[in-house]
């Protein structure tokens, strides 16, 4: 099963939330896989680059990085090859629309529902899950 993982859960996933935990811990013990692109990458990397958004985490920054490490190498590099715009309210979200149907994803899991949910185009095979429905699902 290929999913597309928001970066707001695997930083839930560093500071320990439980459910985005096994989100991430699925990944790496291959119950799914987790697609990966040029803007998904970019975005984990600009967001691990906010430290204040890991003041509560219990992971060392070179913990964090090695978690990372290790998550990317578990994901399937997809290209984007087009853009499926407008689509979603907010604009800094298509991406990861953009990279499920290119890599045939089965779910996103995310945290943001609300915007996610909210697409003018539809795809049916496609399913906007937060961590606790997916862990249903699998």
């Amino acid at each position: 099963m290929k999913i597309v993982v928001d970066t707001n859960v695997f930083l839930g996933a560093c500071l320990g939330t439980g459910a985005a935990a096994a989100v991430i811990a699925a990944c790496l013990n291959g119950r799914c896989l987790p697609l990966t692109g040029n803007a998904l990458f970019n975005e984990y990397e600009d967001v691990f680059s906010r430290k204040e958004l890991f003041k509560r985490c219990k992971l060392t920054q070179a913990e964090r990085i090695e978690l990372m490490d290790i998550f990317f190498a578990c994901c399937q590099w997809t290209r984007v090859y087009y853009s499926w715009r407008p689509n979603l309210p907010d604009e800094a979200d298509n991406h990861l629309v953009e990279l499920a149907v290119a890599g045939g994803a089965d779910y996103i899991v995310t945290r943001d529902l609300r915007h996610l949910r909210n697409m003018e185009l539809l795809f049916p095979q496609l399913h906007i899950v937060a961590p606790e429905t997916f862990l249903k699902e699998i």
